[in-house]
C-alpha cells in the first residue's frame, strides 16, 4: 500500500503557490484494508475515504470506462493492481497528473513539470474528450493561471468535442458551478475567451456569444471587448460573485435577442442561477441607465429608484447594484473610462442614507386613520431629505 499526493496540491506547490487542499491516491489497497485502518468510506461512484484524523480524502487508484454521453457516463474500476500511472492517465491536464510520494519523490509520467515550466495547458490523453466538464475546467484554469496558454492540440480536441455534441450533455447546474468559479478567478475574461475559441460558449450560453456580433452603443468600441473588460475590472476590485455576474449580464443589453431583463431571466432559469445573482443581474440591466443619470434626477425620481430596488430594506444589494454599474461604466479597455470618476455611486449612497434617516413610523402615526395617505407622505419626506443632500430639489427629469 502506497499513498501519494496528487493533482492541484502538487501543481500549486511547483508553481510556488499556497496549497489549500490535498488530494491523495492510494495504490495496492482494498476498501476492506482502508476500513481496517480507520478510514471512513464516503464515495458513491468509487471508493473514497476520509482520514481518521485529518478528514482529508483518500481515493483508491482507479481506471474508468466511458459508457454513456456526458460527465456521468463512466464505470470505474479499482483494484490493488491498478498502478499510479493508470490512475494519472485518466486525469484532465498534464499539470494535474503529477504525484508526490511520502518521501517527496515526484512521479510525472506525462510531462506535467515541463508544461508547468512552459505555462501550457495540455490534455493527458484522448480520454480528455470523454468528459465535457473538462472543457469548462480548462477555461476556468485559464482565468486563474493567467500566463498559461492552451496547447494547439488540446484546443483542437475541445473544438471536436463541441462539434460532436459532447458539450451539450452538460447539466445546467454543472455549467453554472464552473462559470461561477471562473468568475471568481483573477481574470474571468480568459475563461470566456477559451470557451469562445473552442465554440463552447455559443452552445452553453448563446446569449453571451451573441454580444460579439451585436452593434454596441456609441460609447463602446465593441460590445464583446467591453464585456471582457468589465468583468476583469470587477475581478480586480475583488467584488462578490453577484456583482461579477451582474457585470457579465449587463452586456446583454447589446445582444440582439430582446430586452435585457427578460433575456437574463430566461438565461438564469435555464442555468438555475441562484436568486441573489439573478435578482442583482436583472436589476442592474433595468436600472443602470437611471443610475448613470443620477446627478440629473429630481428627488422624486431618486426615491422612486430606491423604491423599485427595495433599497430601504435591502441596502447591501443596492450597494452591489452601484458596484456593478460602476464596473460596467469604468471598464477601461474599450472606451477609456477606466480613470474617469463615477460620482453617481457616492451621490446615491448619500441620498439613500438621508432617505433612510426619515422616521417613517412617525409619519405614519401622524396620518392617523387615513392609511391611504401614508405611502405618499413617506415618499414626500424622503424626497425632501434627498433634495437636501443633492441640492437639486425639483431639478432634472423624472423616470
Amino acid at each position: 500500500m502506497e499513498t501519494y499526493v496528487v493533482g492541484g496540491a502538487v501543481r500549486d506547490e511547483l508553481l510556488g503557490l499556497a496549497v489549500k487542499d490535498h488530494d491523495y491516491v492510494v495504490t495496492g489497497a482494498t476498501p476492506e484494508e482502508m476500513a481496517r485502518l480507520g478510514y471512513r468510506p464516503v464515495g458513491k461512484d468509487f471508493p473514497v475515504f476520509l482520514h481518521p484524523v485529518t478528514q482529508e480524502e483518500y481515493a483508491l487508484a482507479r481506471t474508468e470506462r466511458k459508457t454513456a454521453p456526458g460527465y456521468r457516463g463512466f464505470v470505474f474500476h479499482t483494484a490493488p493492481d491498478v498502478t499510479l500511472e493508470q490512475d494519472l492517465v485518466r486525469r484532465d491536464l498534464t499539470i494535474n497528473a503529477i504525484a508526490k510520494a511520502q518521501d517527496g519523490t515526484l512521479y510525472d509520467p506525462y510531462g506535467g513539470r515541463r508544461d508547468i515550466e512552459q505555462r501550457i495547458f495540455r490534455h493527458v490523453s484522448g480520454a480528455f474528450r470523454e468528459d465535457p466538464v473538462r472543457v469548462l475546467r480548462l477555461a476556468r484554469f485559464a482565468a486563474r493561471f493567467t500566463d498559461f496558454s492552451v496547447a494547439p492540440e488540446t484546443m483542437a480536441l475541445m473544438r471536436q468535442m463541441v462539434a460532436e455534441g459532447e458539450i451539450d450533455a452538460l447539466v445546467p447546474e454543472r455549467v453554472w458551478q464552473e462559470l461561477a468559479r471562473g468568475l471568481m478567478e483573477a481574470r474571468p475574461s480568459r475563461m470566456l475567451g477559451v470557451l469562445r475559441e473552442c465554440g463552447a460558449l455559443s452552445r452553453l450560453v448563446p446569449e453571451l456569444d451573441a454580444v460579439w456580433g451585436a452593434a454596441p452603443p456609441a460609447r463602446q468600441a465593441d460590445g464583446g471587448r467591453h464585456l471582457l473588460a468589465a468583468i476583469d475590472y470587477a475581478a480586480a476590485r475583488a467584488v462578490e460573485l453577484p456583482v461579477r455576474f451582474a457585470c457579465l449580464m449587463a452586456a446583454l443589453g447589446n445582444a440582439p435577442c430582446g430586452p435585457a431583463p427578460e433575456l437574463i431571466l430566461r438565461l438564469c432559469t435555464r442555468l438555475k442561477v441562484p436568486n441573489d445573482c439573478r435578482d442583482l443581474a436583472v436589476m442592474t440591466a433595468r436600472e443602470q441607465d437611471h443610475i448613470r443619470r443620477a446627478p440629473s434626477l429630481c428627488p422624486d425620481a431618486v426615491v422612486a429608484l430606491f423604491e423599485r430596488c427595495d433599497a430601504f430594506r435591502k441596502r447591501q444589494r443596492f450597494q452591489h447594484l452601484l458596484q456593478a454599474c460602476e464596473c460596467d461604466f469604468r471598464a477601461p479597455a474599450t472606451d477609456g473610462r477606466g480613470d474617469q470618476p463615477f460620482p453617481q455611486r457616492a451621490l446615491l449612497q448619500a441620498e439613500l442614507a438621508a432617505a433612510c434617516a426619515v422616521d417613517a413610523g412617525a409619519i405614519a402615526q401622524a396620518q392617523g386613520a387615513d392609511r391611504q395617505k401614508i405611502p405618499q407622505a413617506i415618499h414626500r419626506a424622503r424626497a425632501a431629505a434627498v433634495g437636501a443632500v443633492s441640492g437639486a430639489a425639483g431639478a432634472g427629469h423624472g423616470l
